[in-house]
């Protein structure tokens, strides 16, 4: 083991002892106890140093060789608007068309009436019956919320005439869920609690809300929080620099011990499978189309001058190679407009990047904030491989390249897409990376992402003991298995948040 950080004659509330420790710290170092007063880490070191801060009142938990790390950092997911589809009707499990007819059903069961039934998980492979629940709004989104099944009766209510019932997709889905009745706040708060709970499972102790709106800062504001919060404000790209005085006031209103409104979400293109992501080059299917972006450039800048003046960490959506190049063009600009500073502005997704932008990350301090399992899910690559042409598919989301490049990395899951299991989408990033890469991307630089790396994100003395308790050391565990591994415990500020039941270390 390498040397530790340890400090000594202070008498610890909790010691994890006899454990595989990986601090994360700048040197990259172990230990196998950590001591913890407070809240606070104390000491990190091998058991001899880190018993010293025993006492007779010291619950001593014994690790038995488990690892231990800091808590997981997810840096781009949606826990608010996830939560929902969690008390809604689940269709993840239906593999078949008569599956998928059997949960709708069920679902109609547990929430009797004539009101909107709302399913979530739908696999556009299975057929539905439009004679499934003729008498009801029926309403069936895929996990990725781009594609809908939608029966008469759902048109109907929509005023959507010029639509026919079956799958609905790009801007027809917008237009339904614009009248889809919203949901309660009990539902809210249910939502959140239960997004919450699965988030602390998984060992995330901090997350960055990708798009938040007043009602989700609401939520956020008078929740019990058991993670970290950054919420990344949505703006309305076509409004322009005239509504930051809006966002500054939500950032001063919204804010608690464990949250905070300081970032600002742009969508600044679309997606590949709407064609509506914004390239250079046009798409190899449909060469009079090279997708859009929702703000041109005399718009963009501008707003984002006065963001990053203002001190908002600037986090823009962009998926195509031609919104990567225009969003680095608008951080250049914003930095010759307001001098230097410590911006930590980043780019979510980047799935297609230039060569000649990869360099611009690291000269910009920008973050590459990337779904690794999202961008590497085979239907998803055989689905946009053709819409792109060999050469663009085959530089699908340069991981590689970025690590290589001096990029700062951070990894996120974009829940509710398929997967928050941060060792899922580590697994799903190890054929393009390095564990060590990996795993400080979900921890010390998704700290730092959050502005938070002097108080989290490694394990170290006078750091938050925001930790996980893992059944196995990933370096230790073939890469295929890395999804299997178990959280067994998760510390927020040195209180468990999670606890495995089956554990002997209960």
């Amino acid at each position: 083991m390498g040397r530790g950080l340890y400090t000594l004659a202070v008498v610890a509330d909790l010691v994890l002892r006899g454990g595989q420790v990986y601090t994360v710290d700048a040197a990259r170092s172990w230990a196998t106890s950590v001591a913890i007063k407070d809240g606070r880490i104390v000491s990190a070191g091998d058991d001899r140093q880190v018993t010293a801060s025993v006492g007779p009142k010291t619950r001593v938990l014994e690790l038995g060789g488990r690892m231990v790390l800091p808590g997981f950092h997810d840096s781009h997911m949606h826990p608010v608007t996830g939560g929902l589809r969690l008390i809604r009707c689940r269709l993840d499990d239906a593999t078949t068309g008569d599956q998928l007819a059997a949960a709708v059903r069920a679902c109609a069961a547990a929430s009797p009436g004539s009101g909107w039934l709302i399913g979530n998980g739908w696999d556009p492979r299975l057929s539905i019956s439009e004679t499934l629940m003729p008498d009801r709004p029926l309403y069936l989104a895929t996990a990725d919320g781009f594609t809908a099944w939608v029966n008469a009766k759902a048109l109907a209510l929509a005023s959507m005439s010029d639509q026919k019932p079956g799958v609905l997709r790009g801007e027809a889905v917008n237009r339904m869920r614009r009248k889809i009745p919203p949901a309660t706040p009990a539902e809210y708060r249910e939502g959140l609690r239960r997004a919450l709970a699965m988030a602390n499972r998984f060992g995330i102790t901090s997350l960055y809300d990708g798009a938040a709106d007043e009602k989700v800062l609401e939520q956020y504001l008078s929740a019990d929080l058991t993670v970290r919060v950054v919420a990344s404000q949505r703006v309305d790209p076509t409004r322009g620099a005239g509504q930051v005085s809006e966002l500054i006031a939500r950032r001063d209103r919204y804010r608690s011990q464990r949250l905070r409104a300081d970032a600002a979400k742009i969508f600044l293109d679309g997606e590949f499978q709407q064609l509506t992501a914004a390239l250079l080059e046009p798409y190899a299917t449909k060469p009079d189309t090279r997708g859009a972006l929702n703000a041109e450039p005399a718009v963009l800048d501008p707003l984002v001058q006065r963001l990053d003046a203002e001190g908002f960490q600037v986090h823009l959506h962009v998926v195509g190679d031609r919104a990567v190049r225009v969003a680095l063009d608008a951080f250049a600009r914003a930095q010759a407009a307001n001098g230097p500073r410590d911006r930590r502005h980043h780019l979510s997704h980047g799935e297609l990047i230039d060569p000649a932008d990869l360099p611009r990350f690291r000269q910009l301090g920008v973050a590459a904030n990337v779904q690794p399992r999202l961008a590497f899910d085979g239907p998803y690559l055989a689905e946009v491989a053709p819409l792109l042409g060999a050469d663009r598919a085959g530089r699908l989301l340069p991981l590689e390249r970025l690590f290589s490049s001096g990029a700062m990395v951070v990894t996120s899951s974009d829940w509710p897409a398929p997967s928050m299991n941060p060792l899922e989408i580590i697994q799903a990033g190890l054929a393009h990376a390095r564990l060590p890469e990996l795993i400080a991307a979900y921890t010390i630089d998704g700290a730092w992402l959050a502005r938070n790396e002097r108080i989290t994100g490694s394990i170290e003395a006078g750091k938050a003991a925001d930790l996980v308790v893992l059944d196995r050391n990933l370096f230790e565990v073939s890469p295929s298995e890395l999804q299997h591994v178990r959280v067994l415990l998760t510390l927020l500020d040195g209180r468990p948040v999670y606890q495995d039941p089956t554990w002997p270390g209960r």
